[in-house]
């Protein structure tokens, strides 16, 4: 399968129609439409359904779309680093769920980018499985990531910072004159969890009892949004400090459950990856940072393009 034929594929599949496809490829209609026959001759797969003046994808078509999105996506970041490996210079994929600790990951960039202009930073935001897959697909360089980790399969950084646990209510509502929340205050009250896999057994075990037999209204896996439930007086959102701004003319404030409940946060990295410059750059620097010079790190061994 050729590169250049999934490119074709994908500019078709955006545009809806070969003829318009065909102008922004540069190539004629009549190459462009033969290109895509073979594709699916090789396949043996039909990708499209052809209309008079739109063309739009089948259920293999579609798979394909997403599929070649992520190959192109791989293939064009590996070219860029390899043109730029003879300088600091090139392009950094991190990906992140939600957490303050993103907040130093944000400043080694900064000085990263400030010593080297060339470098570029991409960050993806997801949940801890989206994360993984593109870390196993070469789409991440690099994932922060809350809670434990496959430690045969990843190498670890711990980032010596962690999240609390507490609850996001409305500054207006009785639960907020406390200055903590044990199990007991939130067992009538309507709750949003986030719907994270692993997220639902942590809570239990500080619960003491399913989380179930909680009154859960509703879940979440960006919690930005949950906010606006909790605004809209749907419910208190069990989740993570300093994600949310709870200052100034906020409606909203935070208050950590009791006992406390931590949350341990990690940069991983695929064992076997081989790191650009760049990558390597910046995982030295964040090494350096954390105080993890003197083996703070499981299996950080990196190895240049």
């Amino acid at each position: 399968m050729d590169i250049r034929v999934l490119r074709y594929f994908l500019a078709v599949a955006h545009e809806e129609n070969i003829s318009a496809a065909a102008k922004i490829l540069h190539v004629s209609q009549p190459t462009l439409s033969r290109q895509l026959k073979e594709l699916e001759e090789e396949l043996e797969v039909i990708l499209f359904i052809r209309g008079n003046r739109k063309i739009s994808l089948t259920e293999d078509g579609l798979y394909l779309v997403n599929q070649a999105k992520e190959i192109v996506a791989m293939i064009d970041k590996t070219a860029s680093n390899i043109k730029k490996a003879e300088k600091i210079r090139g392009d950094i994929y991190i990906g992140g769920g939600e957490s303050d600790g993103m907040r130093l990951i944000a400043k080694v960039a900064k000085e990263l980018i400030a010593n080297y202009p060339d470098v570029h930073v991409h960050l993806f935001s997801g949940n801890a499985e989206q994360l993984l897959e593109k870390l196993d697909n070469g789409l991440l360089d690099f994932g922060m990531i809350i809670g434990p980790i496959a430690k045969q399969k990843y190498s670890t950084l711990n980032l010596h910072t962690r999240d609390q646990w507490g609850v996001l209510m409305r500054k207006d509502c009785s639960l907020a004159k406390k200055t903590s929340i044990r199990a007991s205050d939130i067992k009538n009250v309507p709750l949003i969890t986030s719907n994270q896999t692993g997220v639902a057994d942590k809570l239990s075990e500080w619960l003491n009892t399913n989380l179930d037999e909680y009154n859960i209204v509703g879940t979440y896996n960006l919690l930005y949004n949950a906010s606006l439930l909790v605004e809209e007086h749907v419910g208190y959102a069990l989740c993570l400090d300093k994600i949310i701004n709870t200052t100034g003319g906020s409606e909203l404030c935070f208050r950590p459950l009791m006992p406390e409940l931590y949350e341990d946060i990690r940069l991983i990295w695929k064992r076997d990856k081989v790191l650009s410059k760049a990558s390597t750059v910046f995982l030295e620097k964040l090494i350096e940072v954390t105080g993890n010079r003197d083996g703070g790190t499981e299996n950080s061994a990196v190895s240049l393009i």
